[in-house]
């Protein structure tokens, strides 16, 4: 029965460099758990592996659909029960690597339930959020679930609207959604599964964020996010709200300034590290951390990610 060995850690943290060395020396192949590296085109907003960093190991759950077509969880659970069952086969290692904590999620606890969404709701609420953006659909989501709409982020249109189209699908509240969810299958229960968690020190990691955001800036970020624009991506709340791509098309339409670009992509990126900390704190199992910063890993943490994995199944 093959291992899943888990890597995950905040944006900017070093997962690449470090998950693709541990690949190499283990036989490994890569199943990506990052929720934005579906999308083909969205490359440099993304930090999406290189052609160079893929032809070292094989990466997996990458470049799925056009940016203009929404994916979700379920469809990922699919291609990752393919993707661990294709690279158990060949016998190789599996190593999944993301921060995108309700995708990792899947891989410990039910995050999906077999609700079907009517076309004519997913078409009713697309339309909402077309007419009158995130506001609209909060508001709807508040009348249908008034009661539970402190537990998501309302300020994420990749929570509200799922959401909101679930409610209007089941005539259910957002609570008892989640208690109808709590028994539904463990998709991966029969995998036994070690994790680690990346860390370093946050000031570390903003001046990471700062670096990372300049460098994409200088790759072309503005452009990508043109091309994109061309390609129909702003028809995918996941895609074109995402950061990086949501402050550059803001810029593009007139209401921020290309001389505040870069500082507002990195406030929102350290914002999102805050809330993936409190996501792998709140609602995965506890994983073995590792501190990137530690003196004792400087030289080499690729021994100290070994030994990790060799100690520490998650339950």
């Amino acid at each position: 029965m093959p291992v899943l060995h888990i890597v995950t850690g905040p944006t900017a943290v070093g997962k690449t460099e470090l998950t693709l060395r541990w690949a190499e020396a283990n036989n490994a192949e890569i199943l990506s758990c990052d929720s934005l590296l579906f999308y083909q085109g969205m490359d440099i907003g993304t930090a999406k592996p290189t052609k160079e960093e893929r032809s070292r190991v094989a990466h997996h759950g990458i470049d799925l659909v056009p940016p203009s077509e929404a994916f979700n969880v379920a469809r990922y659970i699919e291609v990752a029960k393919h993707a661990i069952e294709d690279i158990a086969s060949r016998g190789k290692s599996i190593l999944v690597t993301g921060g995108s904590g309700f995708y990792l999620k899947a891989f410990f606890a039910p995050v999906v339930d077999p609700l079907v969404i009517p076309q004519e709701i997913e078409m009713e609420v697309d339309k909402l959020y077309d007419c009158e953006g995130l506001n609209g659909v909060v508001s709807r989501l508040r009348q249908v679930s008034p009661e539970d709409t402190d537990r998501i982020d309302l300020c994420n249109p990749r929570r509200v609207i799922p959401a909101l189209k679930r409610c209007l699908a089941s005539g259910c509240s957002i609570s008892e959604l989640k208690a109808r969810l709590r028994e539904a299958p463990l998709p991966f229960a029969n995998l036994p599964k070690t994790g680690v968690l990346l860390q370093r020190d946050r000031s570390i990691i903003r001046k990471r964020i700062t670096e990372r955001t300049r460098a994409m800036l200088q790759a072309g970020l503005i452009d990508e996010v043109t091309r994109l624009r061309e390609m129909g991506f702003e028809q995918n709340p996941s895609a074109c709200g995402s950061i990086g791509y949501r402050e550059v098309i803001d810029m593009q339409n007139g209401s921020l300034t290309e001389e505040n670009l870069e500082s507002t992509i990195s406030l929102h990126t350290d914002q999102l590290v805050s809330k993936q900390l409190k996501w792998f704190r709140t609602q995965l199992p506890k994983l073995h951390p590792l501190n990137l910063d530690d003196p004792g890993l400087i030289e080499d943490p690729l021994v100290a990610l070994t030994e990790a994995f060799a100690i520490h199944l998650v339950e």
